[in-house]
C-alpha cells in the first residue's frame, strides 16, 4: 500500500475531521424521525458490519486474545459507544449542537488531569495556562450575553458523555500501550460489542420506528462513510502524522461543528460567543502539547 507522505496525511485527516464534523449535522436531521438509542445502535452496527471483513483478516490474532484482553475490549465496547456514543445521541435529541461540543471539547482537559493524577506528572505552566484560557471562553460561551435554549435532562446526558468519554480515552490508551491487539482487532470487536449493547437496549425502550429513504441514508452514510472509512483514513494518517499534529487538527472540529451548524442548523451565537469558542479551542490544544510531544503509540 502507497504510503502517505506528510503534507497528504495532514489533508486527508483535515477531511477526516470534516466528516465527523458533519455527524452532528447530520444527527440532528436524523433525529426528527429516529429514536436517539436506536438510531446510534444502527449506526455502529452497521459500520461494525463493515469493519468485519479486515477483523476475519486478522482471526489468528484474534485467536490469541485471552479473557482478561475480552473482558477489557467488553469494557472498552459499553464505555466509548453504548455510553459515550450513546449519550451524544441522546444530548443531541435535546440540545444545540454548538453547546453540547463546547462542552465536550473539555474531554482532552479532564483526561490530561486525569492522567496527572494517575500517573503523578506536574502541568507545565503552558497546560496550566491553556486550562486557564478553556475556562475563559467556556465563560465567555456559557455567560448571560450568549442565552441559548437547552432541556436539563439534555445537560444530564452531555455530563454523562463527557465524563464517559474521558474514561473511554483512558481505557483506549491503556489497551492499545499493551499492544496485545492490532488498532483494527480492538476497534472492531469493542465497536460490535457496543453496538449490540445500543441496539438491543434501543429496540427494547425505543423500538424501531418506520424510517424513511432519507433517514436510512444518513444512518448508512454516518455508518460507512463518518465511522469504517473516517476510521480508515485516520489511522492511516496517524502513521505519518505527529502527535502533536493531530492533536491540534481534531480540535478544528469545535470550529468547524459551530460553523457547519450556523449554516445547516441555524444556530447563531454572538461575537463574544464566537471569541469564547476560539478560546476554548486553543486553550485545550495548550493543555494537550506536552502530551502530544511524546513518542507516538502504535
Amino acid at each position: 500500500m502507497h504510503r502517505l507522505h506528510g503534507r497528504s496525511a495532514v489533508l486527508l485527516a483535515l477531511l477526516v475531521t470534516f466528516l465527523w464534523s458533519t455527524s452532528w449535522v447530520l444527527i440532528k436531521w436524523g433525529l426528527k424521525e429516529i429514536p436517539p438509542l436506536t438510531f446510534a445502535g444502527l449506526r455502529y452496527a452497521i459500520a461494525a458490519c463493515v469493519l468485519l471483513p479486515g477483523l476475519w483478516q486478522r482471526r489468528d490474532e484474534v485467536r490469541t486474545l485471552t479473557r482478561a484482553d475480552w473482558l477489557q475490549l467488553g469494557l472498552l465496547g459499553l464505555v466509548l459507544y453504548a455510553l459515550t456514543q450513546g449519550g451524544q445521541f441522546l444530548a443531541l435529541k435535546y440540545l444545540a449542537a454548538i453547546p453540547f461540543s463546547t462542552i465536550l471539547s473539555f474531554t482532552p482537559i479532564l483526561v490530561a488531569g486525569a492522567s496527572i493524577l494517575i500517573l503523578r506528572e506536574r502541568p507545565s505552566l503552558l497546560q496550566w495556562g491553556g486550562l486557564a484560557l478553556a475556562l475563559v471562553g467556556a465563560g465567555l460561551y456559557f455567560g448571560p450575553a450568549n442565552p441559548f435554549r437547552g432541556v436539563a435532562v439534555g445537560f444530564l446526558f452531555a455530563g454523562l458523555t463527557l465524563v464517559a468519554g474521558t474514561f473511554a480515552s483512558l481505557l483506549g490508551r491503556a489497551i492499545n500501550r499493551r499492544r496485545s491487539a492490532s488498532p483494527i482487532v480492538v476497534t472492531s470487536i469493542s465497536m460490535t460489542i457496543g453496538a449490540a449493547m445500543l441496539l438491543g437496549v434501543g429496540l427494547r425502550t425505543q423500538g424501531l420506528p418506520a424510517i424513511t429513504l432519507q433517514g436510512w441514508g444518513i444512518i448508512c452514510w454516518l455508518a460507512v462513510v463518518n465511522t469504517a472509512l473516517a476510521f480508515t483514513i485516520w489511522n492511516r494518517t496517524l502513521q505519518v502524522m505527529s502527535a502533536t499534529e493531530s492533536s491540534v487538527i481534531n480540535n478544528t472540529m469545535l470550529v468547524q461543528v459551530a460553523i457547519l451548524a450556523w449554516i445547516f442548523l441555524g444556530e447563531r451565537p454572538g461575537a463574544l460567543a464566537i471569541v469564547g469558542l476560539a478560546a476554548v479551542a486553543i486553550g485545550t490544544a495548550l493543555v494537550q502539547l506536552r502530551r502530544a510531544r511524546r513518542p507516538r503509540e502504535a
